[in-house]
Formats: structure tokens, C-alpha cells, sequence
């Protein structure tokens, strides 16, 4: 069993984000002593956002000589994924959605005809096989009801990009973290215990 643990937070060790996807791994590593893990912290070692170059060389299209390590990197992002039984992923909301550095690993891996494939009947998702749990984080609250619900495009978003690639995704989330002291005390001991519980396969 392989585990690719994604963090995408800016805050190293003051990330809620990154201490929650610690967590988690820490337990399927317990669940699983023989578990693989590989690590990729996307806020130290970012992908390039797409640019044409990119898209024309997706398409077939000479690539510039400069281009050739960011496409290598690339193709790697998609292998490592590819390869992953399950990927635990650290995702804080940043101005109502996720970090752009993660945006831009998504953009690797969401690729037609290696994580999803458009037929007769849509659009069909062939990464079906994986599991994969989301530790978000949010400095207010967004829940269905709240004043700031119509702004929650971390969740939303994710449930949805993973869902298109034939993923149902799990998440741990921690809420309400720049609220005050006792919200932040208070989210994150719900989100370790989360984790603590998490199912094991």
C-alpha cells in the first residue's frame, strides 16, 4: 500500500492544516505499519502554474528546451499520484478557496485520458480506485445556513474536481480557527480526534 501526503499550507509549523494531515497519516501508518509514504509540500517545492506553453505541449506541440523540467516535474506529480493507494491532502482555506500552489498540483493531475476520459454519456472518472482525505482548514465558519456560506469555495471546489475524476473524497475539517483562542483550542482538538477515529482501510 502506497500513501502520497500532500501539505499545501504557507505557515509551516503554525499550519492547523499541516498538523491534521500529520495526524491522519500518523494514524494509517499505525493501521498499517507497512504503509509507503512519500511526502510532497507543495508551499517549499511548488509546481509552475500552467501557462500555453504548457497546454500546447499537452497537445502535442514542440516544447521549448526550458520547458523540459517543468515537464518532467509534471509527469512526476502525475506518476506519484498514479501510483498512490490513498493521498491525505492539507488544504487551508485562503480568501474562500484553496491555495493557488495546490490549485497548481491539481492542474497535474486532473488529465484526460489518465484521471478522467470524456465518452458518449460525459465526462467519466478513472481515479475511482484511490481514497483520499482532505484536512481543510477555515478561519470562520461556512456551513449551509451561515452568514458566509455563498463564500466556501474549499470544499466545494475539492469535493468537486475529485468527484470528476471518479473520487468521493473524505474530510476532516477544522473551523473557526481565527475566530478567537477557545474556537481555535476547540477545532483542532476536534479535528485530531477525527483523525484519531478515522477508519483505518
Amino acid at each position: 500500500m502506497k500513501l502520497l501526503h500532500i501539505d499545501s499550507s504557507v505557515l509551516g509549523p503554525h499550519s492547523v492544516s499541516r498538523q491534521v494531515s500529520a495526524a491522519i497519516v500518523d494514524r494509517l501508518k499505525q493501521a498499517t505499519p507497512s504503509l509507503q509514504v512519500a511526502y510532497r509540500d507543495l508551499s517549499q517545492t511548488p509546481l509552475a502554474h500552467l501557462s500555453g506553453s504548457h497546454l500546447a505541449a499537452a497537445q502535442g506541440a514542440p516544447a521549448p528546451a526550458e520547458l523540459g523540467p517543468d515537464l518532467a516535474a509534471s509527469a512526476a506529480a502525475l506518476d506519484e499520484f498514479l501510483a498512490a493507494d490513498i493521498v491525505v491532502i492539507g488544504a487551508p482555506m485562503y480568501n474562500f478557496t484553496i491555495p493557488s500552489q495546490l490549485k497548481a498540483w491539481i492542474d497535474r493531475i486532473v488529465v484526460a485520458g489518465k484521471t478522467f476520459s470524456y465518452g458518449a454519456n460525459g465526462p467519466q472518472g478513472l481515479a475511482g480506485g484511490k481514497r483520499v482525505i482532505l484536512a481543510i482548514s477555515r478561519g470562520g465558519y461556512y456551513g449551509a445556513g451561515s452568514p458566509a456560506a455563498a463564500l466556501e469555495h474549499l470544499e466545494t471546489y475539492l469535493r468537486g474536481v475529485f468527484g470528476f475524476i471518479g473520487i468521493n473524497p473524505e474530510f476532516i475539517s477544522a473551523d473557526g480557527i481565527q475566530v478567537g483562542p477557545e474556537h481555535r483550542e476547540k477545532a483542532i482538538a476536534g479535528a485530531l480526534q477525527a483523525a484519531t477515529n478515522l477508519r483505518a482501510a
